[in-house]
């Protein structure tokens, strides 16, 4: 069962108050950012928030002071004084700003991958259409496994993150039709090349490591997919990856609380 710390929504109009809603389901856009410490930092805040802001033009949900109104909501609802380890969603429609945070879970290293049969909309944005995968996420224990979207015998992206593959040294990621996120990008401009692929299910024993990459998870190794007997063979991507993100977290700046 999620807990949550925080839970608020607001008229996107006048930034008004208002009964909460998670807005599931809803034509707009979110992202999910880690905030940690105290006081508080986000990781990679300023990319979260211009790709959140690119992303709602997409979708036609304009107003010119959105970064600021969206800050705005932060500053009165974040404190100096708490010691966070949360995960902090911001949503939008057409009429409200939603946001919320929640215990962050820290995976282990037994994390396995359940297959099932299901293709975002408009994968390659962050978009609300979540709740058949939320469905899925809701019977598990998230520290510990995820669901991988399979669509014509073609693996794309977890429920929560995106997904690296090892096969000799060398990573591949699917070739197209996911949303590649901002940890997925920081990662990216780390490593000196991320071969794109179709990955095909019936392949998958391949590969020696499968990585998930994404702001909830940071770094997690996969080491089983039960349904077709896949298990991880080396880790030695995932120590690397997992220095880098290290390394991002040190760097990380103060969340500027006014």
């Amino acid at each position: 069962m999620v807990t949550f710390l925080l839970k608020k929504s607001y008229r996107l109009k006048d930034l008004q108050e208002i009964d909460f809603k998670d807005l599931w389901g809803d034509h707009g856009i979110f992202t999910t950012m880690w905030i940690f410490g105290k006081p508080p930092k986000i990781l990679f805040f300023n990319n979260h928030l211009s790709n959140l802001i690119k992303s709602l033009k997409k979708y036609r949900i304009n107003k010119k002071s959105i970064r600021k109104d969206i800050l705005k909501i932060l500053n009165k609802n974040l404190s100096k004084q708490r010691n966070y380890n949360h995960l902090l969603r911001i949503a939008l429609n057409k009429k409200t700003i939603s946001i919320s945070l929640r215990k962050r879970l820290v995976p282990k290293l037994n994390f396995n991958l359940k297959l099932v049969n299901l293709k975002r909309e408009k994968p390659q944005f962050k978009n609300l259409k979540y709740k058949k995968i939320l469905s899925y996420l809701h019977k598990m224990d998230n520290s510990k496994s995820d669901i991988g979207l399979v669509f014509k015998r073609k693996l794309y992206e977890t429920g929560t993150s995106n997904l690296l593959f090892v096969k000799k040294d060398k990573i591949y990621t699917p070739e197209k039709d996911y949303y590649e996120g901002i940890t997925y990008k920081f990662f990216k401009s780390k490593v000196k090349k991320i071969l794109k692929k179709e990955i095909f299910v019936n392949e998958l024993k391949k590969f020696d490591e499968i990585l998930l990459i994404g702001s909830g998870k940071g770094v997690t190794s996969v080491k089983t997919i039960e349904t077709i007997d896949w298990k991880r063979k080396k880790l030695k991507q995932y120590k690397l990856f997992s220095k880098y993100y290290r390394s991002a977290i040190k760097n990380c700046n103060l969340y500027k609380l006014n």
